[in-house]
């Protein structure tokens, strides 16, 4: 297992609807929900083998609307997180990779070419009920954890699709409206609300809140009770698979 040295801690408002809605808290308070010190938690290396495929960005990348198709983003090894750069691969064609990244719109895919990453693959997935308020992580058909969350209320529902972990990350304190730790997705709220000072960012994250956990209470992202989010950042490598149902 490689480790790198952890980033200092980053001062980024780049997480959804995680905290308490604004307009019912004093400014600073606000401020503080939207603004947690994160770092990235130590890095693993992709596994070998497994079944969702992922690709690792180690050099400046131009994605692409399609295979040869026009130029929309570039990918940087590094997450604005400061975590390794790992997408998880949706599709294989004559050389190139279709991939999710946060870069894009949800279910908004791009092209890489594939040799332009370093191919890897994760064995584990993510499924979340957002009716029953339910994540199982599941590796083949086999069952991992499952776990009881928190979702976006009604008027900031959590988004359905296809997303993926883009990086795992710790904050200084448990009583942050983060909790403990965060996984960081893909995906973006579509629904924030106006005047919400943090970013669009979706996010699997601990909270001090833990009577809010099974309800449909965040703004978005989905919380966990502290001993679970701490088992999803064990378990859960970068570029998983997380797939959102209704």
């Amino acid at each position: 297992m490689g480790v790198r040295r952890l980033a200092p801690l980053l001062l980024l408002p780049l997480l959804a609807g995680c905290g308490s809605d604004p307009r019912a808290q004093p400014a600073a308070a606000a401020t503080a929900t939207a603004t947690p010190h994160f770092a990235p938690q130590r890095e693993r290396d992709p596994a070998p083998a497994g079944r969702w495929m992922t690709a690792r960005v180690t050099q400046r990348v131009v994605m692409r609307s399609a295979p040869r198709g026009r130029a929309l983003e570039t990918l940087k090894p590094r997450t604005e997180f400061g975590s390794r750069k790992v997408v998880s691969v949706t599709a294989r064609r004559a050389g190139w990779l279709k991939v999710v990244t946060p870069e894009l719109a949800n279910g908004r895919p791009g092209w890489v070419r594939e040799s332009k990453v370093r191919l890897g693959a994760v064995g584990v997935s993510i499924h979340v009920d957002r009716s029953a308020r339910r994540l199982t992580v599941r590796r083949g058909a086999s069952i991992v954890r499952r776990l009881p969350i928190a979702v976006g209320r009604p008027g900031t529902e959590t988004p359905l699709g296809r997303f993926a972990v883009t990086d795992r990350l710790r904050t200084q304190r448990d009583d942050s409206p983060y909790g403990c730790c965060a996984l960081a997705l893909s995906g973006h709220q579509t629904k924030l609300l106006p005047g919400w000072p943090g970013g669009d960012r979706l996010a699997i994250h601990a909270t001090p809140d833990a009577a809010s956990v099974g309800r449909a209470a965040s703004l978005g992202c989905m919380r966990a009770h502290t001993g679970d989010a701490r088992a999803l950042m064990r378990i859960v490598p970068l570029g998983t698979p997380v797939f959102i149902r209704a």
